[in-house]
């Protein structure tokens, strides 16, 4: 039998009855820290955890796994014995558990449904269908609803809720436990530390993600003292004056080996405008030209100051003009000293003229 969506039942009292509302439910192959072989159970996700029952009938459950214990979901490659089969390792702070589903549609489900009710958002990351998103957004609400009615004074847990005061580290994001675990796998040469808001949406988390013939992800909680600064909740807690120095406290902790995960968001290299067009009134995006701007006209100078103005080219026809009669003057001098090849050409021409003359008369 597949997993479904559940159809809330009606039957006879019993443990079943006392539950936290059931989201999801279906037959599950199950083999936790401690047992060798797998047993096939019908497991229902009522609120935040798992219960598994022997069959779907059983009113008492046999087992119950409390997810608020999460660490990680990965998928599982291993071969099964069935092909068909689909395989998911369910990390836990006490041990990890080995799940297998029917098929890769029923993995992807359980997957959507245990991510919701972990981080309370639907995952954007998962292969399904519109009409599986909408199931998954309407767990999202029953569950919020769930926890805000038994904990009516504090506000709905949300992993973006988190006041954030003084300067924020850079390798800081708003996204969720699986969100940040997504984004340390898919870059890991930018980093493999961040910080986001916590699960309760009244603390912080660091992520981190190293490499063990695997990825191997750890959350660390990190709360604000009330005197001010922070604590790294940890078994030896670690006090910070500010957020960088919970960063730089786990880098200097490690050697080195963490870092903090700094993602260069890409950047736009032309200017874009959306403009209607005049005809039909389509709108379009238009790209700007990118030659440079022309520069500003230059200011007209001064009258009678023009201190980076070039003075016009001497007109040679100035030699001709008078010239003050003191034979001190050096101009005088140089004009009525004409230079050699100068006596020279007046003198072919004298000649010239006189031939023309005589030959005329």
């Amino acid at each position: 039998m597949a997993a479904a969506p559940v159809r809330q039942r009606s039957g006879p009292g019993g443990q079943r009855a006392q539950l936290p509302p059931c989201y999801y439910e279906g037959y599950l192959e199950k083999r936790g820290p401690k047992e060798k072989a797998s047993r096939r159970l019908w497991t229902c996700l009522c609120g935040n955890s798992l219960y598994f029952f022997n069959n779907a009938k059983d009113t008492h459950y046999v087992e119950k796994l409390d997810l608020s214990g999460f660490v990680s979901l990965k998928d599982d490659c291993s071969r099964d014995r069935n092909l068909e089969a689909a395989r998911l390792i369910l990390q836990m702070k006490d041990g990890e558990t080995k799940l297998t589903a029917p098929n890769l549609e029923s993995r992807e489900l359980w997957k959507g449904f245990l991510y919701s009710v972990i981080d309370l958002n639907v995952p954007s990351y998962l292969t399904l269908l519109p009409g599986q998103l909408q199931m998954l957004q309407e767990v999202v609400d029953k569950e919020r609803a769930r926890r805000r009615s038994r904990n009516p004074a504090r506000a709905p847990p949300s992993p973006l809720s988190v006041p954030l005061v003084g300067e924020i580290p850079p390798c800081f994001r708003p996204v969720s436990r699986t969100e940040a675990e997504v984004l340390l796998e898919r870059h890991p040469d930018c980093g493999n530390m961040l910080l986001r808001p916590g699960r309760d949406g009244c603390s912080l988390a660091v992520t981190t993600r190293q490499d063990l013939n695997g990825s191997v992800f750890r959350h660390y909680r990190v709360t604000q003292r009330d005197q001010g600064g922070y604590v790294i909740d940890v078994e030896n807690p670690i006090p910070c004056a500010t957020l960088h120095e919970v960063i730089d406290a786990l880098v200097e902790k490690t050697a080195g080996t963490l870092q903090p995960f700094l993602l260069e968001e890409p950047y736009e290299e032309n200017i874009t405008y959306v403009s209607a067009n005049d005809e039909n009134g389509e709108r379009i995006l238009h790209t700007a030209p990118s030659s440079p701007l022309p520069r500003a006209p230059a200011l007209p100078p001064k009258q009678g100051f023009s201190p980076l103005s070039r003075s016009p080219a001497p007109d040679r026809r100035i030699l001709t003009s008078p010239v003050p009669a003191s034979p001190s003057n050096p101009m005088r001098r140089l004009i009525l000293s004409p230079s050699p090849l100068t006596q020279t050409l007046n003198e072919e021409l004298k000649m010239k003229l006189e031939k023309r003359r005589a030959s005329q008369e």
